[in-house]
């Protein structure tokens, strides 16, 4: 689920964060997403169909996923009880840690360990698939001196540059491919063979 533009849900209270992180990590729901994310839209019988699930099950799942701003409804492919779906772009903040209830912390410590396998198999295809600096695949690892605020506008101006570059769905032009991208930065932890900045 790639997006620049944010239509995804940034729960306001904790209690609704909780939910969010619960919907997510939801094995089931976790491959409804995965499946309609790569067959851009898709019913429940297709979804039931394509994960072995029976489609009383897979149109539970789609509501709730729907409940959340996951997917929404495509009116003029829906018909009577038939109704097809297609992912909503979703970016999401977590909350600072003081504001999380210890139920949320839960919640989003199980959705960040299954993000962590997922991207985990993103690191292993990018060594597999590279073919170049003119290729597909483009990969940096950098070690570089910031203050707090020079970081939160490189921060910013990050995705300003996906705004920029980044296509909705429906938008992107011939020849766009859905891309993978990955944003960390994180103080270097010190050493002896590393002494601190002064």
């Amino acid at each position: 689920m790639a997006s620049t533009s944010g239509r995804g849900p940034l729960p306001g209270s904790s209690a609704q964060r909780t939910e969010l992180y619960k919907t997510l990590t939801n094995p089931v729901r976790w491959r409804i997403l995965d499946y309609i994310g790569q067959h851009r839209e898709a019913n429940s019988t297709s979804v039931a169909k394509a994960l072995g699930e029976s489609t009383g099950t897979t149109s539970y799942h789609l509501r709730k996923l729907a409940e959340q701003h996951l997917i929404e409804e495509i009116p003029e492919r829906s018909a009577g009880r038939e109704r097809w779906w297609r992912v909503v772009p979703f970016t999401h903040v977590m909350a600072a840690p003081g504001e999380r209830t210890p139920e949320e912390e839960s919640a989003l410590a199980e959705w960040n360990s299954q993000r962590l396998v997922a991207d985990f198999g993103l690191y292993l295809r990018a060594i597999e698939e590279y073919e170049g600096p003119d290729g597909w695949v483009q990969a940096q690892r950098t070690r570089t001196y910031m203050t707090r605020e020079g970081l939160l506008e490189f921060y910013a101006e990050y995705l300003g540059l996906l705004a920029k570059y980044g296509h909705a769905e429906e938008g992107a032009p011939p020849g766009a491919r859905l891309m993978a991208t990955r944003f960390l930065a994180i103080p270097q932890a010190q050493s002896q063979a590393e002494p601190p900045a002064s």
